[in-house]
């Protein structure tokens, strides 16, 4: 048990610090590029996983067109406008506005797959928004609204992630996962190709080894390790407790973001986050005890 939550404090920790490392890459390569390139070597490793395994497996058209959709929007949008964003938006706040996530993909699937939507899931999310207004106002009054035009760019990488988590659920049960990341990372680097070359102007690109690999080891390690280690390990665990695990992912930003890049933490954005990760734990809370008393 104690050896299963140290891998999953582990993925928390690469998945936190991938806001600090993506801020550091947009400084040296535009974000069409980062995007296009980060998804080959994602490929490039779940291929040779699969490989490996000799797992590889045909699906039919009606699969097909789901991880279509999936490559596009939850891939392929998700990781260029989380790069997009970071050029300007600062990394912990983003890292915030994420962790709302599991709320939005609540509330969608309570619209497109007639979950239940619960008072407590209403609650949470009133939460997570006063969380928000928080992070953003910085700790001012209405004067000092600021919204980033980055972190717009941000919130479309957390309605298309939530969008994905959607398309997975449905697609699971078909698919097994490793098949699904796979052939939708695959769609998702098809389609970023000819975008890394109109979107980016100028194009940027890093020579320094460097930079090259940080670029590589993050896409594997974050997209690849990091998710195969949270999936085998994910059962060894009470759900509720690696639930609250996954979302400290911004504290584990701000932390990243003070050693990495000198960034001080503030009261508000650790007052947000807690707002944001009681809204979570809050909806999800209901979710849990459903499932429990239909299982009894």
């Amino acid at each position: 048990m104690l050896k299963a939550y140290s891998w999953l404090t582990f993925c928390v920790v690469v998945w936190g610090s991938n806001f600090v490392f993506g801020k550091i890459l947009v400084q040296d390569f535009s974000p069409g590029l980062l995007t296009s390139l980060r998804l080959l070597f994602i490929v490039l490793f779940l291929a040779g996983i699969m490989a490996y395994k000799k797992h590889f497996k045909r699906v039919n058209k009606s699969e097909f067109l789901w991880i279509l959709l999936l490559g596009v929007i939850g891939v392929f949008i998700n990781q260029w406008s989380f790069f997009k964003g970071l050029q300007t938006a600062d990394p912990t706040t983003s890292a915030i506005i994420l962790a709302m996530t599991p709320i939005l993909a609540g509330l969608l699937a309570a619209l497109f797959l007639k979950e239940k939507l619960t008072i407590r899931m209403l609650m949470g999310s009133v939460l997570a928004i006063i969380g928000i207004y928080f992070v953003v106002v910085k700790g001012g009054g209405s004067s000092s609204l600021h919204f980033d035009k980055g972190l717009i760019w941000i919130v479309v990488t957390m309605v298309t992630f939530a969008i994905m988590i959607i398309i997975t659920r449905v697609l699971s049960q078909r698919i097994d996962p490793l098949t699904i990341t796979l052939y939708s990372n695959l769609v998702g680097f098809i389609v970023s190709v000819p975008f890394a070359f109109s979107l980016d102007t100028p194009l940027r690109m890093s020579s320094d080894i460097t930079d090259w690999a940080l670029l590589i080891g993050t896409a594997v390690v974050v997209h690849g390790v990091a998710t195969l280690i949270w999936n085998n390990n994910i059962r060894h665990v009470d759900a509720s407790k690696a639930s609250v695990l996954s979302n400290l992912e911004p504290f584990v930003a701000m932390i990243m973001g003070l050693i990495l890049l000198s960034k001080p933490i503030t009261g508000v954005e650790i007052l947000g986050s807690l707002f944001i990760l009681a809204g979570v734990m809050l909806s999800t809370y209901q979710r849990r005890m459903r499932t429990k008393r239909t299982m009894g």
